[in-house]
């Protein structure tokens, strides 16, 4: 192995593993600190492991900083979007590049994000934060925030506890289940948010930032469900939008990503355009998008971006210049009600303009509809140099996807009253 170690801060998932591999491949060696131990040896592809407490911020950036220290760590990372004040306080200590670690929290606690946001000038939701029923009642009354309105956690991820409430009866329901939607880390779920609904399109910007510099990769068509609970179907990218429209698009991102402190990093930005043209700002997270963005983005552009992230917390130039101009869709499938998946029929293989297909639940499982972003069972991405050719075939093999699951019975149903229930992918 060559060059400075590598340390990421959580090495679970896909885009954590992207990370790793691409650091592999360059010769650097790759550490995680982990939330806790397991009793085994580091996998195969990790020279080591630091265990310590997430949710224990403070303690935490002390131990991973020393192992850092003895390792000779160069660069430190994270997909983690609950560790990326962690990930900046780090690379402050360690006096690596990363995010302004007196800001970091604005990309995170998204009651501190409206009120940045609005401060730097960022067109945003109407947000009033809430402690208790009453100030719930009060927030509901307020002019501006109206129904349809959003009611999500303080702290979340992934669309956990969070509601598109229609009327006042909604309210209260809404309301305990963002507070039930509690951090991953073990975070303060008392508060919540209420923010007036921003009606138009659902879009993303996936950028990069290094030394203050932005540059933007693509924007991303976002396919959700609808009703009260919006769960996430499909990516599809790159959006082209009337100049005028992209500009606008561009100029909010980019105060977004200033007021928050993004200095050397991935950021995910979600936006809604609406009808004629304004940009407004929902969220903002100092990562890579999920949902396989970064398999997008490599087959759609031809952008490595983990490799370009891995350059950027090294200190290098990182090649973020498209190198050709495609179309990529990923399309996620769940399943039609809660139960036990009982069979999947159809679901797509890899080959010529289908580069991934990932699919997580097991026959026999249980499964649960799609409420969260989590609840996905699998995705598969479509490839190609036409955008309408590439979403049509998505629509295509989605239609194709028969998932059927023995649903879960009412408290009053014996198991002999099961019923098979089954319904193809959400195709957006």
């Amino acid at each position: 192995m060559t060059g400075a170690a590598v340390l990421l801060l959580d090495a679970a998932g896909p885009e954590s593993a992207a990370l790793a591999r691409a650091a592999a491949d360059r010769g650097h060696q790759v550490h995680a600190a982990t939330a806790a131990a397991d009793g085994q040896a580091p996998a195969p592809e990790l020279a080591g492991q630091v265990v310590t407490d997430f949710a224990r911020p403070d303690r935490a950036a002390e131990e991973i900083t020393a192992y850092a220290r003895r390792r000779g760590v160069g660069a430190v990372l994270t997909a983690n979007e609950y560790l990326t004040g962690l990930a900046a306080l780090v690379s402050a200590e360690l006096g690596l590049p990363g995010n302004d670690p007196h800001l970091a929290h604005a990309a995170r606690d998204k009651a501190a994000m409206a009120s940045v946001l609005a401060a730097a000038g960022v067109r945003v939701p109407y947000t009033r934060l809430v402690h208790d029923d009453t100030e719930l009642t009060d927030a509901l009354a307020d002019p501006g925030v109206g129904f349809p309105c959003v009611i999500k956690p303080v702290d979340g991820a992934g669309s956990a506890g969070v509601t598109v409430v229609t009327s006042p009866a909604e309210a209260a329901t809404a309301a305990e289940t963002a507070r039930m939607a509690r951090g991953r880390y073990g975070d303060d779920a008392a508060s919540i948010l209420v923010q007036a609904y921003a009606a138009g399109d659902e879009y993303s910007v996936e950028s990069v930032t290094q030394g203050a510099v932005t540059a933007h990769l693509a924007v991303t068509r976002k396919a959700v469900t609808g009703g009260a609970r919006r769960v996430e179907t499909g990516h599809s990218l790159p959006v082209r939008l009337p100049p005028a429209t992209e500009t606008a698009v561009h100029r909010e991102v980019a105060a977004a990503i200033r007021a928050v402190g993004i200095r050397h990093g991935a950021s995910h930005t979600e936006v809604v355009i609406a009808p004629d043209g304004r940009c407004t700002v929902i969220e903002i997270a100092a990562r890579l998008g999920a949902g396989h963005i970064g398999v997008l983005l490599q087959h759609a552009l031809g952008i490595d971006v983990f490799a370009a992230l891995l350059d950027v917390a090294l200190g290098r130039p990182a090649a973020l210049a498209p190198t050709f101009h495609g179309h990529a869709t990923v399309r996620f499938v769940t399943a039609p009600c809660a139960g036990r998946l009982t069979s999947l029929i159809g679901f797509p293989k890899p080959g010529p303009g289908v580069p991934f297909v990932r699919w997580r639940a097991p026959i026999g499982g249980p499964v649960n509809a799609a409420g969260v972003n989590a609840d996905r069972l699998g995705a598969f991405v479509v490839t190609g140099p036409d955008a309408a050719e590439v979403e049509q075939r998505a629509d295509l093999l989605a239609r194709q996807i028969l998932v059927r699951v023995a649903p879960t019975p009412p408290a009053l149903r014996g198991p002999d009253q099961l019923n098979s229930a089954s319904r193809s992918a959400i195709a957006p």
